[in-house]
């Protein structure tokens, strides 16, 4: 097919043209629009996450909220001395209960937040194995709002009798809300 340069020419401006016609609605249109569909897609399915996220909340509040509501009252009681003095009233209790001989608590006070504070014991105690787990079952059966963040056993003879448990404990007090 022989065309004369002049319809050669008209038809290579009208192919150019149709290239960068296609390219520039590829650019300016397709492009962004796609963009724009895959955004929307992921904000829907992430809102529709978090809607079943809040449908379970409301489905477990009455559990949520009891279970708070005794969080709240077996977190340490009053003013900072009673709340140290009810902590080691139980461990008084609690080495009783076991026969373990303890050797130093050491309460310490930290307040990462405003509306909360943290009481930090370390505990250092002795005895056989198995007087040192009845302690720390009855340590954690306790309603106290306790958690226990470390322990270490060491024996302290050659048999391993007598062993030797470092323990850190943090208990929970709730500062007075404000009206």
């Amino acid at each position: 097919m022989n065309l004369d340069p002049e319809k050669r020419q008209r038809l290579l401006l009208i192919l150019a043209l149709a290239a960068i016609g296609v390219w520039a609605s590829d650019r300016l249109l397709l492009t962004p629009l796609t963009r724009a569909w895959k955004s929307r897609t992921e904000a829907i399915a992430s809102l529709r996450k978090d809607v079943a996220k809040g449908r379970q909340l409301l489905e477990r509040e009455r559990t949520l909220r009891d279970r708070w509501a005794e969080m709240q009252e077996h977190t340490l009681p009053g003013a900072v001395s009673t709340a140290e003095g009810t902590v080691l009233r139980s461990f008084d209790r609690w080495s009783l209960d076991s026969r373990v001989s303890i050797t130093s608590i050491k309460p310490q006070w930290r307040q990462p937040e405003d509306d909360y504070r943290t009481l930090e014991c370390r505990v250092d105690a002795f005895g056989s194995l198995s007087t040192l787990t009845r302690f720390l079952f009855e340590l954690e059966r306790d309603p106290l709002a306790l958690k226990v963040d470390s322990v270490e056993f060491t024996a302290r003879d050659a048999e391993g009798s007598q062993v030797n448990l470092g323990l850190q404990v943090s208990g929970l007090y709730l500062s007075p809300v404000k009206p």
